[in-house]
């Protein structure tokens, strides 16, 4: 009983911070289905898209007309020189694009503006100006930018102040401590040793201890009403993809690329057919991994962005507070497949690292 009244008040907080999600989810949608007769029939798909997507300010939340947004710096390498402004500097009071300092954001890209283009998209859409992408490079912290180093400042102070407590006299765990070691030693124990092996895991440790807790931070962050979708992003899944294989592939011992290159045991006609098979199967790997953990990520954020925002697209109460209440089942859901996730990524990395540092004695 002691336990339970212990936990019940947390209980409470996770489920307003759940609800509060939600809530907000709708409170945006409202918003822009009411955001005025200019927006386009589909506006409701359109701000879907626009939270999932990367952008030069990060969004916070929408309150009637007015956008409540963080500007984010853009670093502009142009001819030769840098230049920085601020995202702020390309939207008016209406939060309509305008052209600045000869560039302009349209349709989510930063691109030039064409002489005698106009500072909106509307214009350049309909001809009035010109726009192109090249000539320049875009280095702007964009939203998705400013989440990952947001987490790594996270990860740092967390993980600091865990080994904080190792150092010394070892004492009980504690506080995030003995929040983090069980996990620690899960990825050690039932992942790194079983796949790797015990004489082999040790030197790969560092990398799947930082695969999973990035995977797993940044997966929960993107929970959070205003966050970014910076594991729903392909480029970044992609990423983490490669590094497992660039990892994977250096590390290969004979008895790996013999598998792949001459493998035993099959007759000489079929092994050119093999040898196909095999090398195929040496980039379908990352390729799996990618789509994996991006296609999760993006659909349970489409799943409960769709759901809210039923009520507001058939205009019904009903509808809205119904949608609301299940997307609160939907978004515990995904906090689990945010834990899923970072495991599966984790578990087939360390898989791949093992088959590619197996002696083969067996």
């Amino acid at each position: 009983m002691k336990n339970s009244r212990t936990n019940f008040p947390n209980l409470l907080i996770i489920s307003a911070l759940i609800a509060l999600f939600s809530f907000t989810n709708s409170s945006n949608l409202l918003a822009a289905s009411d955001s005025g007769d200019e927006k386009k029939e589909g506006g409701d798909t359109e701000f879907i898209m626009h939270h999932i997507a990367d952008d030069y300010q990060w969004h916070i939340i929408t309150l009637g007309h007015t956008h409540v947004t963080i500007p984010l710096p853009m670093i502009i390498y142009d001819h030769g020189e840098f230049k920085f402004f601020m995202s702020s500097d390309f939207y008016d009071e209406h939060h309509e694009p305008i052209v600045h300092d000869g560039f302009m954001i349209s349709h989510g890209k930063l691109v030039r503006a064409g002489a005698g283009g106009h500072g909106d998209d509307h214009g350049a859409e309909a001809g009035h100006g010109d726009v192109e992408e090249a000539g320049f490079l875009d280095l702007s912290i964009t939203k998705n930018v400013a989440s990952l180093l947001l987490s790594v400042v996270i990860m740092l102070v967390v993980f600091f102040r865990i080994a904080k407590r190792y150092k010394g006299e070892v004492a009980a765990p504690k506080g995030l401590q003995s929040l983090f070691e069980p996990i620690i030693v899960f990825i050690r124990d039932d992942i790194a040793k079983v796949n790797i092996g015990e004489d082999k895991y040790q030197r790969f440790m560092p990398y799947l201890l930082t695969l999973f807790f990035f995977i797993l931070f940044n997966n929960l962050l993107g929970l959070t009403p205003g966050a970014a979708n910076l594991t729903g992003n392909i480029a970044v899944t992609l990423c983490l993809a490669l590094f497992t294989f660039f990892i994977t592939q250096f590390n290969g011992r004979k008895a790996y690329w013999m598998h792949i290159l001459w493998t035993p045991g099959v007759p000489l006609p079929l092994r050119p057919v093999i040898l196909v098979v095999e090398v195929i199967g040496i980039f379908t790997k990352p390729i799996s991994l990618t789509l994996r953990l991006f296609a999760s990520i993006t659909a349970g954020h489409i799943v409960v962005l769709s759901i809210v925002g039923l009520g507001f697209i058939l205009n019904s109460m009903v509808v809205g507070v119904v949608g609301t209440l299940f997307s609160v089942v939907i978004t515990l859901i995904e906090i689990l497949v945010a834990l899923i996730q970072a495991y599966v990524f984790t578990l087939f990395s360390s898989m791949y690292i093992g088959q590619a540092v197996d002696d083969g004695h067996h």
